[in-house]
């Protein structure tokens, strides 16, 4: 198993299933056991404060990029950012390659959404 799915797995698991209104999505998603969130800011962003159990692949540094080949093509993936801008960035880039992504926007359109605490 991917290790980036296995890290958030144990965190998703561990609060139970839960219901996204992202700020894109139509329709509420639920946040299961396939569920990855995605923190595309930069690495002092993300150490300044992130959603618990979120992995950080910062889309500016070209992380998010070079791990698209390495993701789960069967997981759903939550994307959020500072303002919603690099989100949509990335949310297009993960659609193209085919994968499953709802854009959260900021980090606290994405906590209010998931329920997911932003931690320091």
């Amino acid at each position: 198993m991917n290790t980036l799915r296995t890290a958030l797995l144990v965190t998703v698991v561990a609060a139970g299933s839960m219901t996204l209104t992202g700020c894109t999505a139509a329709e509420p998603i639920e946040l299961g056991s396939d569920s990855i969130v995605l923190d595309v800011r930069t690495d002092a962003e993300f150490a300044a404060g992130h959603l618990d159990g979120a992995v950080n692949l910062d889309l500016s540094g070209g992380d998010l990029a070079s791990a698209i080949p390495t993701l789960d093509p069967g997981a759903e993936y939550v994307v959020y950012c500072k303002s919603g801008n690099r989100s949509s960035q990335a949310t297009a880039m993960l659609e193209q390659a085919g994968m499953e992504v709802t854009d959260a926007g900021s980090m606290q359109q994405a906590s209010e959404a998931t329920g997911l605490e932003i931690v320091r």
